[in-house]
């Protein structure tokens, strides 16, 4: 299976904060193995490793990243999720490397990102959120295996079908 990264783009602390979580927690989730954030967010890094900390896994999350650094040193395949790009069926299987990055924004992208992808991927060509665009995204490229990777956490989320059942392992 691919190591996948995150770049979220133009993150704004005052205004994204919510979103910019979310994108972060379904990277996660779903089988990446971390994030970058081209603005430096102390609070973000430190709500996303408390996930990490008490549900496991090895999500790393790195803030005030260089983003064309970043994308330009990347040893793999660079793809752009964005509403202009090709439908995610027609380029699936074309990401054949061992390495992902996945580049989504937060505001306008910058115009060089579709340039410096490999792949400018949408899934589907409407509006939408970033998050459920990232989700089904990583859902088809790691073709549902992120949804069963056991994170090996101090809590763990047993399924049931009414209410909550969380274990700690020090129970």
């Amino acid at each position: 299976m691919a190591e996948v990264w995150v770049l979220r783009l133009g993150h704004r602390p005052s205004r994204d904060k919510r979103v910019t979580t979310h994108v972060a927690l379904a990277a996660r989730a779903l089988g990446a193995r971390g994030i970058a954030v081209s603005t430096k967010d102390p609070e973000l890094e430190k709500v996303v490793r408390s996930v990490v900390e008490r549900f496991g896994g090895d999500f790393e999350i790195r803030t005030g990243v260089k983003w064309r650094e970043f994308v330009g040193q990347f040893d793999g395949d660079v793809v752009h999720l964005t509403m202009y790009g090709i439908h995610i069926d027609d380029a699936i299987e074309r990401i054949g490397s061992e390495n992902v990055l996945v580049i989504v924004g937060a505001e306008k992208v910058p115009p060089e990102v579709y340039q410096m992808a490999k792949f400018n991927v949408a899934v589907g060509n409407q509006p939408h959120s970033e998050v459920a665009a990232l989700a089904v995204f990583l859902d088809r490229l790691m073709k549902g295996g992120g949804l069963r990777k056991d994170f090996k956490g101090r809590l763990r989320i047993l399924p049931c079908e009414r209410g909550k059942k969380v274990v700690s392992d020090s129970e």
